[in-house]
């Protein structure tokens, strides 16, 4: 993985973080924060959209999309689990 590969994926993931922090209330982690949020969002969804059929074709946007919703899964995850 180039140097440039590496800032788009930690880009993606803040931007992912960020605004899955913004949808799900309550939630601001800070860039570090947000960027792990984001991938590891990224890595949910990666796991659970392609089982359930379905897909946001490439580019940066639909990356983008793909890891704010994977986010919001982990968030609220989060969130089940503290109030538990």
């Amino acid at each position: 993985m180039g140097v440039e590969s590496l800032l788009v994926f930690l880009i993606i993931g803040a931007i992912a973080g960020w605004l899955a922090g913004l949808i799900v209330k309550g939630f601001g982690f800070g860039l570090l924060g947000n960027i792990v949020v984001g991938i590891v969002g990224a890595f949910i969804a990666g796991l659970i959209f392609p089982r359930i059929g379905l897909a946001f074709g490439g580019g940066i946007l639909a990356a983008i999309v793909h890891a704010t919703l994977g986010a919001i899964i982990l968030l609220v995850l989060i969130r089940l689990v503290k109030r538990a």
